[in-house]
């Protein structure tokens, strides 16, 4: 999507989400306590490095272990809604304007894990992650880690505006209706990462 109206896009929504934000960090002050903001190192295009910031929807509560519990247990059905409804990752609204992520693209990762995908990894990173991807209205947290790769990178090699406009208008059918395994989409990406392997690209690695 051509940067102008990429913008543009962002700040009407960063005004109409604006109020319900407001609702949901007093939910999440009430419900898990603060900090409000969660943040973490994300690998960016060409490997840069920034730092991305979500509105914190699980508490710290650990085990008798010591052990972060599982995510279904740190988190309240309040906000469990709001992370369903997308409201958590308004602030990269503001990183979207700064130029470190995209309206669409794969999702922001850590280095690590970028790392750890070799050659695909680096083929992923060579667009702007984005603020919902492909991966995200096939199914996400239904995916395994090696389907929203495959879903990823053919996101990366048939990127459009008209695919971008797609996936916006179905983010909020997935916020609406919730998340659905495609597996039609699952597996064209399987036969076309078969059919063209990536090819290696550079990152950088410094900090954005």
């Amino acid at each position: 999507m051509n940067r102008v109206p990429e913008i543009l896009l962002c700040v009407v929504l960063g005004v109409v989400a604006l109020p319900f934000f407001l609702i949901a960090c007093l939910i999440v002050v009430v419900s898990v306590g603060t900090p409000l903001m969660f943040s973490q190192p994300r690998c960016g295009r060409g490997g840069q490095i920034f730092r991305l910031f979500k509105l914190r929807s699980m508490s710290a509560a650990r085990g008798s272990d010591g052990a972060l519990l599982p995510d279904d247990q740190r988190q309240t059905k309040a906000t469990a809604l709001i992370r369903r409804l997308r409201l958590d990752e308004i602030p990269q609204l503001l990183l979207i304007l700064r130029g470190h992520m995209a309206l669409v693209g794969p999702r922001p990762l850590l280095p690590e894990t970028i790392e750890s995908f070799g050659t695909e990894g680096q083929y992923r990173c060579s667009v702007r992650p984005g603020l919902t991807g492909w991966a995200q209205v096939s199914g996400n947290t239904n995916l395994s880690n090696t389907e929203k790769l495959g879903l990823d990178l053919w996101y990366v090699a048939h990127r459009s505006t008209m695919l971008d406009l797609r996936i916006m208008a179905e983010t909020i059918g997935v916020a609406i209706w919730g998340e659905h395994r495609r597996i039609d989409r699952i597996e064209a990406a399987a036969r076309w990462l078969q059919d063209h392997p990536p090819p290696k690209t550079s990152l950088q690695g410094s900090p954005a």
